[in-house]
């Protein structure tokens, strides 16, 4: 064999293997971000609209699974409460143990006598449509309000129960990172709480799709590569070898 043609098929072994470093390097990224979303998040279908306009009837989210211990003020969060009917409920912090809530001044929430800034709320609406009287959160547990606070039945619902209608920590199932159906993204950390201490961060869904993405490029990618860089090799062996023709 002439050495064009050693040359040609050294190319194609080398476009062969880098083809097959890519799709298994492309297939460890996309399943790695799969499972790892797995792990950290768990997927729910909110029922009704009482966290409206944030989310919606129907939406689909994805729940960080988190440790009680991380809920800030301002976070929508997935519960259960057994006097609230035992469901997965969804609502929003706006107070944890500790914080004195009453409402309203000037149509505005207010938390330890600061006038909090919601800006999920509709321009112009009142934060809330009933009286607060100001009370304490007790230790331990948080005072949730839905967004849609003309209907929502959240922590006003429940004033006249122990503990002033708020839920404990042990309650807490996950916190709302996204609406992934319709794609409306990631959800706004509300900085109008940041006053009272630190809001928490969002989760690490923007890297689990980046990886997905990449490990998709790379299989879809390379799996094209292989055989495009066969089918040069070939051609350009082909080419090379074949003699001249007569003038």
């Amino acid at each position: 064999m002439s050495r064009t043609g050693r040359t040609a098929a050294g190319r194609g072994r080398l476009g062969s293997t880098l083809s097959g470093l890519a799709v298994a390097l492309g297939c460890v990224l996309f399943l790695g971000g799969f499972l790892w979303a797995a792990i950290v998040y768990k997927p729910y279908t909110v029922p009704t609209d009482s966290m409206s306009p944030t989310i919606a009837a129907g939406d689909r989210i994805l729940a960080q699974r988190i440790d009680a211990s991380d809920v800030r003020r301002g976070d929508v969060i997935v519960f259960r409460q057994q006097s609230w009917g035992d469901l997965p409920m969804v609502k929003r912090v706006v107070a944890v143990g500790g914080d004195t809530v009453a409402c309203c001044t000037d149509g505005r929430l207010t938390v330890n006598g600061k006038q909090i800034h919601e800006s999920y709320l509709p321009a112009g609406q009142a934060a809330e449509s009933k009286t607060i009287p100001a009370l304490t959160v007790p230790e331990g547990r948080l005072f949730l309000l839905g967004d849609e606070r003309s209907g929502s039945l959240d922590s006003t619902a429940h004033l006249t129960e122990a503990f002033s209608g708020t839920v404990p920590l042990g309650a807490v199932d996950s916190r709302v990172d996204a609406v992934v159906w319709p794609m409306n993204g990631l959800l706004d950390r509300p900085a109008g709480f940041g006053t009272l201490g630190p809001i928490s961060s969002p989760g690490p869904l923007r890297l689990m799709l980046g990886l997905i993405v990449a490990g998709a490029v790379l299989v879809l990618g390379g799996a094209a590569y292989g055989p495009i860089a066969r089918r040069a090799s070939r051609t350009r062996g082909v080419s090379r070898t074949e003699p001249a023709g007569v003038r």
